[in-house]
């Protein structure tokens, strides 16, 4: 199947997707295959709570709006043509997935796919619907594409590279039984914002989005921020505050509550307003409903404190003028080539 092929495939599949927004969901006409797919996906968004009660209608439609604009044309051009891409042998590439947010598996099964090999897919137990439903679509779309996904509970085997994304307790795991092969071993990561004390309100706002978007459970989450001394939380406080009604969703309270007790009888000096903890801590990992802090003296320092802790780092959110980093209320909007961990997952695939 030829480049081409593939590209108008993803591109249907992408105005598929956009019946599935925020706003709601619509169903359109001329959409290939409508009358068979889209009362299934929207069985499955309704439900996808019964199966992962993290996942809740608005974060799945989040999601679903989001990869239907990174899968217009333009972009999947933009994308594509930093790369000299050709047909070549076509290769088995085992994919293992997370499942902390909706679709997060789905960058590597697209670049597995778009670059012409078979996807071997391990799905997490928290996200283990929509992918295959995606991938039914495709086939649909393009038939060539029969025979090219395959999803697997039983133990990999027969496969030419890996693709795996975990903890950093798993990627031992992962490196053990897949170092032997090419591979890309994904640890954990999270994002960070650095402020300078003069944001507006409307910039601390759409931060807020990066805080708590899917809970917090992204690697691309906010879970720190960097502040200068004498940094005023009150101002940060009340540009949060509209997202106070997260409180009123069980799961997260619960996790606010406990959280809170160990802070507490842990002598720790935490801030607080009812549904947000702020604490002082040089670790990037916050729990939910946490969001740790440190103080900086200067930014120059700074800089070179982020550099040598990249590893650490997923993406980095400012108004400030730092290195690749992005705007605030980004952070949950990658580009197709803002691949994970910066590793370039097509130059990986074009080299096997």
């Amino acid at each position: 199947m030829s480049l081409d092929k593939r590209k108008k495939a993803f591109v249907a599949l992408g105005r598929f997707l956009s019946q599935f927004t925020s706003q709601g969901i619509d169903k359109k006409e001329d959409i290939p295959f409508n009358d068979l797919f889209f009362e299934v996906f929207k069985t499955q968004i309704n439900r996808a709570e019964e199966y992962n009660s993290w996942f809740t209608k608005d974060n799945v439609l989040f999601a679903f709006e989001n990869w239907s604009f990174a899968l217009s044309e333009d972009q999947i051009s933009t994308w594509l043509q930093a790369y000299q891409l050709h047909d070549q042998n076509k290769k088995t590439i085992a994919v293992i997935m997370a499942g902390n947010i909706p679709l997060v598996g789905f960058h590597d099964f697209l670049c597995v796919a778009i670059t012409g090999h078979h996807v071997l897919a391990k799905l997490s137990s928290n996200d283990k619907y929509f992918i295959p439903l995606i991938a039914k679509y495709l086939e649909h779309l393009e038939p060539c594409f029969k025979g090219s996904f395959t999803f697997t509970e039983e133990k990999l085997k027969d496969y030419d590279a890996v693709i795996a994304t975990g903890s950093n307790n798993t990627a031992r795991y992962f490196d053990y039984y897949f170092g032997k092969h090419p591979n890309i071993i994904r640890k954990n990561r999270n994002s960070i914002a650095v402020l300078s004390g003069q944001e507006s309100h409307e910039q601390l706002e759409a931060l807020a989005e990066d805080v708590f978007r899917y809970y917090g459970l992204g690697c691309r989450s906010v879970s720190k921020i960097f502040v200068p001394k004498n940094y005023d939380f009150d101002v940060l406080f009340k540009a949060v505050f509209k997202y106070r009604d997260i409180i009123k969703y069980t799961k997260y309270a619960n996790n606010y509550d406990y959280n809170k007790a160990v802070y507490l009888m842990s002598l720790f000096d935490i801030k607080e307003n009812g549904f947000l903890m702020l604490k002082e801590d040089q670790s990037y990992a916050s729990p939910i409903a946490s969001l740790f802090y440190e103080f900086y003296e200067d930014l120059e320092t700074l800089k070179r404190k982020l550099a040598e802790e990249s590893d650490h780092i997923q993406c980095i959110t400012t108004e400030l003028s730092i290195e690749d980093s992005i705007k605030f209320g980004q952070t949950q909007l990658p580009k197709l080539w803002n691949y994970a961990d910066n590793i370039d997952t097509i130059k990986f695939l074009m080299s096997i």
